[in-house]
């Protein structure tokens, strides 16, 4: 399982945006680029501006560029917006599904749930994080797994009422997919349309 290994506010200060919440007293301290010149103005060209914003969605849903492109290429292939159908693809990630409900603190401790085993697919285990959930698919919690520490503390500290295209049931910790998001239902800072025209060159 690929993951990014990092440092996580090095991140967020090259992007100019928060992407990690647990890393904001970081952030709020020093939120201008690293490097000697970060202060500095910086002329930026279209490209760098294209460049940083792909950068932004790769890790807050944490992909890494091989897939990251393999997604962006099924999202070409489909009808409608190339760049809202992208969010849709990242959105319904299996790992993304499960931070949305409220069952975990944050999209890592999410992508750590699912490949442990917690989470179930139609009463099926599935422990692959990038599995794509479809609509009218429900998402459980395993009978056993159902109040392990990081499920229960999320719970307590989250709002976990999740978006309108998920149905939660905190008691059942279950979650239904009702449907496929819209781009106004995805709460995510975005300008998709400048990566669209990075990988369009």
């Amino acid at each position: 399982m690929a993951r990014y290994t990092g440092p996580l506010t090095k991140r967020s200060r090259r992007a100019r945006q928060l992407l990690d919440e647990n890393k904001a007293k970081y952030f709020d301290r020093r939120p201008y680029p690293p490097g000697d010149h970060g202060r500095g103005r910086i002329r930026e060209s279209q490209y760098m501006i294209q460049l940083r914003e792909k950068q932004k969605l790769r890790h807050i849903y944490g992909v890494l560029e091989k897939q990251f492109r393999r997604y962006y290429r099924e999202a070409n292939r489909q009808s409608g917006i190339t760049g809202t159908n992208l969010l849709v693809i990242l959105e319904t990630r299996l790992d993304n599904v499960v931070y949305r409900s409220g069952f975990a603190s944050t999209r890592p401790q999410a992508r750590q749930l699912v490949n442990h085993g917690h989470f179930r697919v139609n009463g099926r285990k599935v422990d692959i994080v990038s599995y794509q959930v479809r609509a009218g698919d429900t998402v459980t919690v395993k009978e056993r797994s159902k109040d392990v520490l990081p499920i229960l503390h999320s719970i307590d500290t989250r709002d976990h009422t999740g978006p309108e295209w998920l149905d939660v049931d905190v008691d059942e910790r279950r979650i239904v997919v009702s449907t496929l998001p819209s781009r106004e239902q995805i709460a995510t800072e975005i300008q998709e349309q400048l990566v669209v025209e990075l990988y369009s060159k």
